[in-house]
């Protein structure tokens, strides 16, 4: 690490780091072929001070392995020594690999912001220089169009009074660091804790995010969930199921939402699952409801849809599979997107309900009860 790092780690010990001299291995971009890759996925970021990422990435539910490593340079084989002295080019970075039935790959980038400093272009904390700047390394299109949406959403959410300076790069090789790098949270835990309550990450986490602590884990998925089909037909009116079930579209101007004004939120009429706020809703004129971002992204599903001789984008919940509209790239500022959902889609729930119907959580979007 940097040498003020190891400056605070000889205050507590004068005991010299055992660097053992072991090769690094590269891996490809594409997810390596072993016994697990047929069910897990693997996603790369770079947060500083690679001790920090995987343990924080370790916590998640869902999470099988974080493995701290080198990428971004152009070095074969880097080694510890050459990498944090800057001039290969590498970035220390974690390979998370993942359960996608457990956590979404959007989950983890919410974690990945909650644990860093995305406007901070020179390190991270007490970490200084380009090997230890943030970055989101994607493994596919897909990967790097969740990863761009995510950032430029929390560039616009004004969490941050500086612009977002974490960079979306393509992974090219990913070389595991030497074996005394990982988890070195868990055999070195004094070390661990000293320099990580004197580097300023969690001073920082905790003056940003106002919670007390950090976030350590995905959005929890809580019971959402989609009822067997008698259910649904029993329990959704006609225009609800020919929606959800069977990619159908209402009536423009003529639904519930499009001209409610009320503060709130959108969920699931089948699954229950947070989508929207009202915070983000505005008049399209299209004549149904339209939003410039989801309340939560983990909770929604991109996927293109080439039906009616043309290529669209449908917007599907995650747990329910239900069929919510489309997204266009026709939509105002700050995101430029437009959600325009169905009516028969959503059930809205207003803030005034909140609480009560159990999603307590978001009465912070609307100030004081």
């Amino acid at each position: 690490m940097a040498k003020n790092k190891w400056i605070l780690i000889a205050m507590i010990s004068v005991l010299a780091l055992g660097c053992q001299s072991s090769e690094t291995k590269a891996i490809e971009g594409k997810t390596p072929m072993t016994k697990d890759s047929v069910t897990t996925k693997v996603a790369t970021f770079a947060g500083g001070c690679f001790w920090c990422t995987e343990s924080d990435f370790e916590k998640v539910p869902g999470v099988l392995k974080v493995i701290s490593g080198y990428t971004g340079g152009k070095k074969e084989n880097p080694t510890y020594e050459e990498v944090s002295s800057g001039r290969t080019g590498h970035l220390e970075a974690v390979q998370v690999h993942y359960d996608p039935g457990q956590v979404t790959y959007e989950q983890l980038l919410e974690v990945f912001w909650r644990h860093i400093d995305p406007t901070d272009g020179g390190g991270q904390f007490v970490d200084r220089g380009s090997q230890y700047r943030s970055a989101v390394f994607y493994h596919d299109e897909e990967q790097k169009r969740l990863a761009e949406k995510s950032r430029d959403s929390l560039a616009t959410s004004g969490k941050f009074p500086r612009p977002v300076a974490t960079e979306i790069l393509p992974l090219t090789k990913f070389y595991e660091a030497e074996d005394y790098h990982q988890d070195y949270h868990k055999k070195n835990p004094l070390r661990y804790q000293f320099y990580r309550s004197n580097s300023g990450r969690d001073q920082f986490l905790k003056k940003t995010w106002g919670d007390g602590k950090p976030q350590s884990a995905a959005p929890a998925a809580k019971t959402w969930s989609k009822p067997d089909d008698e259910t649904l037909r029993r329990t959704l009116t006609p225009m609800q199921y020919e929606v959800t079930q069977k990619e159908g579209t209402e009536p423009p101007f003529k639904n519930e939402y499009n001209d409610n004004k009320r503060e709130g939120i959108y969920v699931d009429v089948v699954s229950g699952e947070p989508l929207f706020s009202s915070r983000d809703k505005y008049d399209s004129g299209t004549g149904w409801p339209s939003f410039t971002k989801p309340l939560e992204p983990g909770n929604v599903v991109e996927r293109t849809d080439r039906r009616l001789f043309m290529a669209r984008t449908e917007v599907r919940s995650r747990r329910g599979d239900s069929h919510l509209g489309h997204v266009f790239p026709d939509g105002p500022a700050p995101t430029g997107q437009r959600y325009c959902m169905n009516s028969a889609a959503l059930r809205f729930i207003p803030k005034e309900d909140l609480e009560k119907e159990g999603y307590g959580e978001y009465l912070a979007l609307f100030g004081k009860k």
